[in-house]
């Protein structure tokens, strides 16, 4: 693509979670979230369940379908990347986006390798489903996904941004599970792609996480759990000359033209 391509904004999630993560309602299936994107006028979403990729497939087959009602004109999208909210030895949480299926199964590969065997437990954390494009239930996950894998946030951000993904530190504002609240700042070397504000922040706290993190590119996800956490106001706009991960990856360095609307 040209640095001349004309660009256009769209509107981007980089982490919202599916049945698969056992803290998500079962309403998240694959036809439900990608309705909800087309309704919401969301272009580009990114899977990122808890330590796991398996429905990404899902996502993606149905978002490559258009409506199944036939009194509908809904074309086919969102956009789906996989990803995931990987969760370090520290309990922090860090979402790791790739462009295809083949790299992320291969990033999680390396990161099961010190999964703990604990398992899960669906009366207490809830189900995690592996679903077709249908919600048709494929596999449930017996390993507990909500727990950190015993690798420390800076080898996990760095295997990540090795393997060409995109590396965002997740919910920076948010009292646990974030790298604010367990470390503390950010150090200025750290590798990663953005740093990511919750939903939660106002205009005027976005703007001072602007000034905390000044060589930092801001994005705010929807990490939702529930459809109806699933908007254009908990997203990103960016300004992009396609929808695609490499736009996605230069409007995050903001290069070639290509960058993030936010704040």
């Amino acid at each position: 693509m040209s640095a001349e391509a004309e660009l256009h904004r769209f509107w981007i999630d980089l982490h919202l979670h599916t049945v698969l993560s056992p803290c998500a309602d079962p309403e998240m299936g694959a036809p439900e979230i990608v309705a909800r994107c087309r309704d919401g006028g969301i272009d580009l979403i990114a899977v990122t369940d808890h330590n796991h990729t398996g429905n990404f497939a899902a996502l993606r087959d149905a978002a490559q379908h258009g409506s199944p009602d036939p009194d509908s004109v809904a074309l086919p999208g969102p956009v789906v990347l996989p990803g995931m909210e990987v969760q370090s030895m520290e309990d922090i949480h860090v979402v790791v986006i790739f462009e295809d299926e083949a790299g992320a199964r291969t990033f999680q590969d390396w990161l099961w390798r010190r999964m703990p065997p604990i398992r899960n437990r669906e009366d207490v954390f809830g189900f995690q489903l592996v679903i077709d494009q249908d919600n048709n239930v494929l596999d449930q996950e017996p390993i507990l996904l909500v727990q950190g894998a015993q690798y420390p946030l800076d080898e996990i951000a760095a295997r990540g941004m090795e393997a060409g993904a995109i590396v965002i530190p997740a919910h920076l504002d948010r009292p646990s599970f974030s790298c604010e609240a367990v470390l503390g700042q950010l150090p200025e070397n750290f590798p990663c792609s953005a740093v990511e504000i919750s939903p939660r922040a106002s205009h005027a706290e976005l703007e001072g996480w602007k000034k905390r993190y000044p060589g930092r590119t801001l994005v705010r996800s929807s990490d939702a759990h529930r459809l109806e956490e699933i908007s254009r106001s908990r997203c990103t706009p960016m300004l992009l000359a396609e929808l695609s991960f490499e736009e996605v990856k230069l409007a995050l360095s903001g290069t070639r033209g290509r960058r993030v609307l936010l704040p």
